[in-house]
């Protein structure tokens, strides 16, 4: 059985083994598993309700990653992307439609993906951006991540949190958008103590470093008293609050195909090919998996897994779904094939059962927060690669890094850069280093800012 794993999944040819891919399945598994409460959560704004669409969640993650494991054999776990979710929940609250007709135009661009990953297309436009644009992903994404692992576990935190409201407009509270903590608390103290000791671990070369470090931070915070009790622990799927028949096959497609859901449509599109692109090379540099002009070797299969995984997503319930950043988990615990995502899927799996048992990893910050700290770290070294010596790449991967933190927002941060790099090439008399590709793209996100609903 071991050997007949270890050549389905080429694990030799990849210079990994059983044990290394297991570890860093459960460790994608552990840094993800919040989509489990997130998605779910966010989704009840579109009116979706939480007990059938966290089933859904489940549901597309376990197909999303077994399908990328067994076809793509990529260590790139799939499920429903957060930033796309909230788009169909908040950013369509304007145009009054039910949660069907945004079921309807997930699908919809789903298959436009499909289509356009068969045409190569996709495959094309990625090749077409430059190494240095492509790193510059990587950095950016990094520390997108570090962002969000110092946000959710309190070592940053919104400044205006803790003032009063003020009571006159003449004194109103500063426009700033982020402060220290308070390191005082015992969650901050041990999210501190998990990056600390995680970081140490790595140092060390130890394996798992970043899974024995969750570990042990979440013990920590059991015994300080801060760990969330679960209401329950087991809950059969598919039944009551969880039965999935309430939102599964109930999209509204033909309320989608008309002219005035373009911007919706365009939208889902450039959000979700550019997600998916900077969430693969992203990932791919973390695991040195990418080519010397910084492309994923083969990129087709895990490309088209993320469009029928999207299909499927809208026809079961949920939002846009694809290759998820925190792959680069368990890619930095040692994970190089499918196999790792296999075993986070299956992960995803045995929770549907223990639904009430996960729940409480909304309240645990402070324990994949310094995680997700820890890969921003690994993923910046890509910013070695990035050709500062050439202004006209150094420029366009700057916007990409500051516009995805800033904007807390990883397709502004790509358009962006996509945008302004063959402009930059323009301008420098050098048009003729531009790409057809780019040039497409950068007409692509132009569209975006202009008749889309960037947010």
């Amino acid at each position: 059985m071991r050997a007949a794993v270890e050549r389905f999944f080429r694990l030799a040819e990849h210079g990994t083994t059983v044990r290394t891919e297991v570890l860093g399945g459960i460790t994608t598994f552990a840094a993800m598993a919040y989509i489990i409460v997130a998605n779910p959560a966010i989704l009840q704004f579109a009116g979706l309700p939480v007990g059938p669409s966290t089933v859904a969640t489940i549901v597309v993650a376990v197909f999303g990653c077994l399908l990328m494991g067994l076809y793509a054999n990529r260590p790139f776990a799939v499920a429903p992307y957060m930033g796309e979710n909230a788009f169909l929940a908040f950013g369509l609250i304007a145009l009054g439609i039910g949660w069907q007709q945004r079921l309807g135009a997930v699908f919809v661009a789903g298959l436009l993906f499909v289509v356009l990953t068969l045409l190569r297309l996709r495959t094309w436009l990625a090749a077409s951006i430059s190494p240095s644009m492509k790193h510059s992903f990587a950095v950016g994404i990094g520390l997108f991540l570090a962002f969000i692992g110092l946000y959710q576990s309190g070592i940053v935190t919104g400044f205006t949190e803790g003032m009063p409201t003020p009571t006159t407009p003449t004194l109103p509270r500063p426009d700033v958008p982020v402060k220290l903590g308070n390191l005082r608390e015992t969650r901050v103290l041990l999210a501190v103590f998990g990056f600390l000791l995680t970081v140490g671990l790595m140092a060390r070369n130890v394996r798992g470093a970043l899974l024995i470090g969750m570990f042990a931070t979440a013990i920590a915070g059991y015994l300080a008293g801060v760990g969330a009790k679960p209401a329950a622990v087991v809950a059969m799927p598919f039944t009551g609050e969880y039965d999935l028949s309430p939102i599964a096959f109930q999209l509204d497609v033909m309320g989608v195909l008309k002219l005035s859901f373009l911007p919706v449509l365009l939208t889902l599109l450039l959000m979700s090919f550019l997600d998916t692109l900077g969430t693969l090379t992203g990932v791919g540099a973390a695991g040195n998996m990418l080519d010397a002009n910084g492309n994923l070797p083969r990129a087709e299969r895990p490309m088209l897994v993320d469009a029928v995984a999207c299909v499927f997503s809208a026809a079961v319930g949920s939002s846009t779904s694809g290759a998820y950043i925190e792959s680069a988990a368990g890619v930095r615990d040692g994970a190089r094939t499918g196999l790792a995502t296999v075993v986070t899927g299956l992960l995803f799996a045995v929770a549907l059962f223990f639904i009430p048992l996960v729940a409480p990893l909304q309240s645990l910050g402070y324990v994949y927060g310094p995680a997700l700290v820890a890969v921003g770290v690994m993923m910046f070294g890509s910013v070695r690669k990035i050709d500062f010596d050439d202004f006209t790449e150094a420029v366009p991967a700057f916007v990409v890094v500051v516009m995805m933190v800033f904007t807390y927002n990883i397709a502004n941060g790509l358009t962006a850069g996509l945008i302004v790099h063959p402009l930059l090439k323009l301008v420098a008399g050098r048009v003729r280093e531009a790409t057809a590709g780019g040039a497409v793209l950068a007409l692509a996100c132009i569209a975006y800012y202009a008749f889309g609903l960037p947010h």
